[in-house]
């Protein structure tokens, strides 16, 4: 079973600063880059499409959940990589038929952005970004209003 397959969605680029520079570090995430990839990160998970997901993600990203502690059973509550957030991510779609997000904000920070949603069931979220060089996800963490479940 392929869980990635090639990616159709365009790459996000960090403003116009090559990676290699030393300024690219110390640049802010520009506003109209940060609202393309969380409105496109919205609608990936609105449409249930896993491939979609996934095409936001570095190969080797790092993902941090409580959801993983109940669902997937690892105390951590990380998973490392798209093989392993993807076939966690494929059991939450499964659970969650209904699951839909709606966008409240976008939060800029240094090669990095928080998008603030509204779940399916009415709570709050927010997960924290940080991208890489290629403008995929390095590393992301999610955080929920109330208890997990």
């Amino acid at each position: 079973m392929q869980l990635v397959q090639p990616c159709t969605t365009p790459r996000i680029r960090l403003r116009s600063t090559p990676a290699g520079s030393p300024h690219y570090a110390s640049r802010m995430l520009d506003a109209r880059t940060a609202d393309a990839f969380a409105t496109e990160w919205i609608a990936a998970w609105n449409s249930h499409d896993l491939a979609r997901i996934l095409a936001h993600y570095a190969d080797d990203f790092e993902f941090s959940s409580p959801f993983i502690v109940e669902i997937v059973g690892e105390p951590s509550g990380r998973l490392t990589g798209t093989a392993a957030v993807g076939a966690y991510w494929a059991q939450a779609l499964a659970r969650r038929p209904d699951l839909h997000f709606e966008l409240t904000a976008v939060l800029r920070g240094m090669r990095s952005l928080v998008i603030h949603y509204r779940r399916h069931d009415g709570r709050l979220a927010a997960e924290f970004f940080e991208l890489g060089a290629d403008g995929k996800v390095a590393r992301s963490v999610a955080h929920y209003d109330g208890s997990v479940g």
